[in-house]
């Protein structure tokens, strides 16, 4: 079971602490912090705030359960500040995409969720550690994490272009990932990204 460094503890109380302001005010809370497409409500703020509301408990729960899981390993690797670009990276990412793809699909719905953090966190922690067992909860099946971030990547490939499971922003993941892979790219000097010092 990995430790708990700081950023991820606090990620995770922080996520919480919105969750139950949600309670109380949760008509502005997602009026106002929600990622609502352009034209329909969109606030500049949106693309970092959607990414600490969330819908339900066991959307909260599986989120933080991943944040616990990937992010914990990756910022006793990376430290602090490194996480913390990632992760923000990631969910930006997410963001964008999401704003990108919704008029192509006419989606006017607000999207909420650290699911394309969690993504770009899935990716990170499959090209550190490759080889390094995954065991799924439901159902409980032991895999690679290259494996497992694969299949989560092309399920969420699949259903948002087949515009299946409507409510789950599968581009915002999608986008997730592509951020930190860029982020990845961009810290090892890579194509698209020249040598950095």
């Amino acid at each position: 079971m990995p430790q708990l460094p700081p950023v991820t503890q606090a990620l995770l109380l922080i996520n919480t602490g919105v969750f139950c302001l949600q309670f109380l005010f949760g008509f502005w809370m997602d009026r106002l912090f929600a990622l609502w497409p352009l034209g329909t409500g969109f606030l500049p703020w949106q693309v970092v705030s959607y990414a600490f509301l969330h819908g339900d408990f066991g959307h909260l729960f599986f989120n933080m359960l991943g944040l616990w899981m990937f992010g914990s390993e990756l910022e006793q690797v990376w430290g602090r500040k490194r996480f913390i670009q990632f992760y923000t990276a990631s969910l930006l990412a997410g963001a964008v995409v999401q704003l990108l793809v919704a008029p192509l699909l006419g989606s006017q719905a607000p999207v909420v969720g650290a699911s394309g953090a969690l993504f770009g966190l899935l990716l990170g922690y499959a090209l550190l550690f490759p080889n390094r067992t995954i065991m799924l909860l439901i159902p409980p099946i032991p895999m690679k994490a290259r494996t497992f971030a694969i299949v989560f990547g092309v399920l969420a490939l699949v259903l948002g272009v087949s515009n299946t499971m409507r409510g789950v922003a599968h581009f915002a993941h999608l986008g997730g990932m592509l951020g930190g892979w860029l982020m990845m790219r961009y810290w090892r000097g890579q194509p698209p990204f020249g040598r950095h010092r």
